[in-house]
């Protein structure tokens, strides 16, 4: 009985593992005032003092995360980089 009852957490350890594996989560970070996406199940410790406020996920792809960040309302929009322009540098 002791000898099932091992096997079964062992394969419900794994299974955790294997489910984590490839996974992508947005989380906001308070110091930073940034959402950020992270590759491990986060730990939400804005409550007790900490520097993460909230998770979300998982996503199981880059693009899924990036996508779900850009709908977040607490998560601060990406500034594009300013467009650059063809005579950058030149004098006349």
């Amino acid at each position: 009985m002791k000898a099932l009852l091992l096997a079964g957490a062992m394969i419900a350890a794994a299974g955790t593992v294997a489910y984590a594996d490839g996974s992508y989560w947005v989380v906001g970070n308070r110091a930073t005032s940034k959402c950020e996406i992270v590759t491990s199940n986060p730990v939400i410790n804005g409550p007790v003092g900490g520097n993460i406020t909230f998770g979300d996920g998982p996503y199981k792809s880059l693009a899924d995360a990036k996508l779900a960040r850009s709908t977040i309302s607490a998560c601060p929009k990406e500034n594009p980089p300013p467009a650059a322009t063809a005579n950058k540098g030149k004098s006349g």
